[in-house]
């Protein structure tokens, strides 16, 4: 969360990045941070003090921030490798197509459809008719864990999580795919030296934090699925890293390792001694 902070701190002081490839950077920064603060806090309770318990409302406004937030951030993924890809392969048509009006309609569309598309999930789960344990096997308010205490059939509930989940995981997915095939093509025709490697290295990582982003996910909806054969402590130490690991990787591969980011925040520390 630190590293997130730093990085949107950098942005917003550093005029030189007021470009809308760090105004991308910002959104997903931003998203980190709040979904640290919806979810961490309350672990760390857990954990440090005991204090389990959770209101019954509290617990499905977690429940729709999480969905909520994880699925504009894989639409910020989407929007940021089609980014690189007009950088890379149309290069003279990037200032007139990545404008900061592009990103202002970019910020509304993540908003809306990602919000629309989550909000019948925690509304779903909250009308089901819980008579039997209030004790969540998790310590974050997942929606499958969740709906497993009712006694009522959750089989609606399952199936839009699933169908409206993966609807916008999976096409973001395959536009980011396209995205970096089309990137990868394009590199391989580049003759100028050391420039297929610094595409690649740049790329490259961007794609695998994406792909480790979704492996992670669905490795947690199979565990969930056949949670008989794997202990029971599997979905929940998933579901925790795969709130932690991608806050704490995000501003490192997307940012530090920019070269305008780095400098910029060496400049900010300079200003700070």
């Amino acid at each position: 969360m630190g590293a997130n902070t730093v990085l949107l701190i950098t942005i917003w002081l550093e005029v030189s990045l007021h470009e809308p490839m760090h105004y991308l950077l910002s959104i997903l920064s931003l998203l980190d941070i709040v979904v640290c603060l919806t979810v961490i806090p309350k672990v760390l309770a857990i954990f440090w003090f005991d204090l389990k318990s959770i209101s019954f409302y509290a617990c499905f406004l977690q429940m729709y921030i999480m969905n909520w937030f994880f699925a504009m951030e894989s639409c910020t993924f989407m929007v940021m490798a089609y980014d690189r890809y007009v950088a890379l392969c149309h290069l003279l048509r990037y200032p007139s197509i990545i404008t900061d009006q592009f990103v202002v309609k970019t910020a509304i569309f993540i908003l809306a459809r990602n919000s629309i598309v989550t909000m019948p999930i925690p509304i779903l789960s909250s009308q089901l008719h819980y008579c039997g344990t209030n004790v969540i096997d998790n310590c974050i308010c997942a929606n499958m864990f969740v709906s497993r205490l009712s006694c009522n059939d959750v089989t609606i509930s399952r199936i839009y999580q699933f169908v409206g989940g993966w609807t916008l995981l999976g096409s973001d997915l395959i536009l980011i795919f396209l995205s970096y095939t089309l990137i990868l093509r394009a590199v391989l025709r580049l003759k100028a030296e050391g420039a297929v490697a610094k595409a690649l290295s740049t790329c490259g990582s961007h794609f695998i934090l994406i792909l480790f982003f979704s492996t992670i996910l669905l490795v947690f909806v199979l565990t969930h699925v056949v949670k008989k054969k794997v202990s029971p402590d599997v979905p929940v130490l998933l579901n925790v890293l795969h709130h932690v690991i991608f806050s704490a990787l995000n501003p490192i591969v997307y940012g530090v390792r920019t070269q305008e980011i780095n400098q910029g925040i060496q400049r900010l520390l300079k200003k700070v001694c």
